[in-house]
């Protein structure tokens, strides 16, 4: 008699719990919990500023400030971005051939869209003009212009939206050009995902791979989280009738479920996506992309919403979890160019904090 009642109290016990974790997970799934999330994120995120403002970390960090404004329609918002802007005199960055120093434009060239201030985009146009009449200097390790997976989120949309906003093919045409010489240079077509740069390809001449622990390939999340991420941008941007338009829907499609299946139990994924066991501890800046990607698919209709909205549930409950007391985003690896084990909760970078923007933005729709 004894054992059963202590049986029938846990069970009681276990049953609360569950159905407590349950409406806790529901919760996060509300419109108003998803903007107060956001907008904590992002206060703390301006408060703590790091890197310089035209940098390839804000450039990522701002994309998900717009879309936090997009989700809110902040003034606040608004005004952070502008007031960014205007210290960056709406500048990319120093470096003429190199994405990253591409990559804040795609801010503003969204403002632009609003605003219609021509001073938002008018160096842009200047240094895409210069670059498209000076030669890249190739090697080796950098035999094209984007020569590193992470440079198809940096440069590609920024690209585009600049073509489609001045109706110049001339920027999309570009963009065609060197997505696809960094896609069939990084791509690996049996494990649809894209090594980060020639250091990590296979029976490349010259060339000896790098490994992980269990002899598997080297592909990076966060790398791979900046391709679909930038994959998703473009394709936001692309007409439907767009001539290659079918190729970068292709490339996103095969890459989803492979991201979908390499996801871990806490709905995150691990820095090296192939050697979760040697990456404990799920990382913040690829999840974000990933779970902003997904989503945004589901959202429009390109992915089955049966098979990727547990996907994307389970990753936004993770990211979550990942948010401290404070409002930083933590759990985010250090800047690198390969997986990392040295984060913790404390851990953040401003990309991580844009990643976290851009989910939020896509996972409240799901619910609209």
């Amino acid at each position: 008699m004894k054992n059963l009642l202590i049986v029938s109290l846990l069970f009681i016990i276990t049953l609360f719990s569950v159905e407590a974790q349950k409406a806790g997970n529901e919760k996060l799934f509300k419109d108003k919990y998803i903007k107060k999330t956001m907008t904590k994120a992002l206060d703390w995120q301006l408060k703590n500023p790091k890197h310089e403002l035209y940098d390839w970390t804000n450039g990522a960090f701002y994309a998900g400030v717009f879309a936090a404004w997009e989700t809110t329609g902040s003034k606040k918002i608004w005004d952070a971005m502008y007031e960014m802007g205007e210290k960056n005199q709406w500048k990319p960055g120093p470096r003429l051939h190199h994405a990253d120093d591409h990559v804040i434009c795609q801010t503003y060239i969204d403002m632009y869209r609003v605003s219609g201030e021509k001073k938002m985009i008018e160096p842009f146009v200047k240094t895409m003009d210069e670059f498209m009449a000076t030669p890249y200097e190739t090697g080796q390790i950098r035999p094209i212009t984007w020569w590193w997976c992470d440079a198809l989120f940096m440069a590609p949309p920024a690209l585009v939206k600049l073509g489609i906003t001045l109706k110049e093919n001339k920027y999309l045409e570009l963009n065609d050009k060197l997505f696809k010489e960094c896609y069939n240079l990084l791509y690996d077509k049996e494990y649809n995902l894209y090594a980060r740069d020639m250091n990590y390809k296979w029976n490349e001449p010259g060339i000896t791979p790098i490994k992980e622990a269990n002899d598997e390939k080297i592909f990076w999340s966060r790398g791979n989280g900046w391709v679909m991420g930038g994959l998703v941008r473009v394709l936001k941007e692309l007409p439907l009738d767009y001539p290659t338009r079918d190729f970068y829907l292709q490339n996103y499609k095969e890459m989803a479920a492979k991201i979908a299946s390499l996801q871990q139990a806490d709905g995150l994924w691990r820095s090296s996506l192939l050697d979760p066991a040697s990456y404990p501890g799920g990382e913040a800046s690829g999840s974000g992309f990933y779970c902003y990607a997904l989503a945004w698919g589901i959202n429009n209709g390109i992915l089955d919403k049966a098979t990727y909205l547990p996907v994307v549930e389970k990753a936004w409950v993770g990211l979550n979890g990942l948010i401290q007391p404070d409002g930083h985003v933590g759990w985010c690896q250090p800047i690198g160019a390969d997986p990392k084990k040295n984060f913790s909760a404390e851990s953040w970078e401003v990309y991580g904090t844009g990643a976290f923007l851009l989910a939020g933005s896509e996972v409240i729709k799901l619910t609209r």
